[in-house]
């Protein structure tokens, strides 16, 4: 999760590969409407993202009752937001916050010719990002590491979160 440009993608689709589990892009389930809102440099809004998080978290949870296992991403910015995918989802559910500086992640989205989502909606992301609660099932990394090491991070994080929940089982 995290904002546009953080390397959601990316980083989703290493940790697919490790874990040979299917890699989900959270941008596939947006509605037409929603791409062509961003396209024109307006942002979100709840009522486009409801039901945008319910088609990605029903999709997730498939996948995991399918497969034990899915990665994806997904920004996610608001608590509300990941609350509602982990209820669409149905199953535990980790988050893992890609934390970048403004002017790399401006960078990094001028380098992304083509794709709907401006540079201009990065300060509209950022403001309405919200910060993990020590009661989520979360962890954030440093969006500027490589792939693979964030790909690292997050298995050592899961395999100590998984082992935790093994042994209060």
């Amino acid at each position: 999760m995290g904002v546009s440009g953080s390397g959601k993608s990316t980083l989703g689709a290493v940790l697919a590969g490790a874990l040979d589990a299917p890699f989900l892009e959270g941008d596939s389930y947006h509605a037409a409407a929603a791409v062509a809102k961003m396209r024109s440099g307006q942002p979100l809004d709840d009522a486009d993202r409801w039901p945008w998080l319910d088609r990605l978290g029903a999709a997730i949870g498939a996948e995991v009752r399918a497969t034990g296992v899915a990665v994806a991403a997904c920004s996610a910015l608001r608590r509300s937001y990941r609350d509602r995918l982990v209820t669409a989802i149905g199953a535990p559910t980790r988050f893992l916050l890609l934390d970048g500086t403004p002017e790399e992640l401006r960078r990094r989205l001028g380098n992304r010719p083509g794709h709907y989502m401006p540079s201009s909606l990065l300060t509209s992301q950022l403001e309405t990002l919200e910060r993990l609660g020590p009661d989520e099932a979360a962890t954030t990394l440093d969006a500027s590491a490589p792939p693979e090491r964030l790909c690292r991070e997050a298995l050592a994080w899961l395999a100590c979160d998984h082992a935790g929940d093994a042994a209060q089982a």
